[in-house]
């Protein structure tokens, strides 16, 4: 039987003087395929997108994110790195 190791995360980030929880999940632990990720809004809404690896970087894939998503993503690139090096 083969088993599939689900990988699940948070990391916290300051963003616009606020501490922000990004909540990553990857249903295996391969180097491929798309990681999805949440956190909220200045609002409390729930946003929900993915990054998925291409070439050697883990880029945003989904559509009209908040410009401050946008400027983490390198550091959302950085996180999945550790999530999958289980660090």
């Amino acid at each position: 039987m083969l088993a599939i190791k689900n990988m699940q995360f948070t990391r916290l980030y300051k963003i616009n003087g606020y501490l922000k929880e990004f909540n990553f999940r990857k249903s295996n632990s391969s180097n491929e395929g798309k990681v999805s990720v949440d956190t909220i809004d200045d609002r409390g809404n729930r946003i929900i997108f993915f990054l998925e690896k291409a070439d050697t970087a883990w880029k945003l894939v989904t559509p009209e994110v908040p410009s401050w998503v946008v400027e983490q993503e390198t550091s959302l690139h950085e996180a999945i790195i550790e999530g999958l090096s289980g660090k």
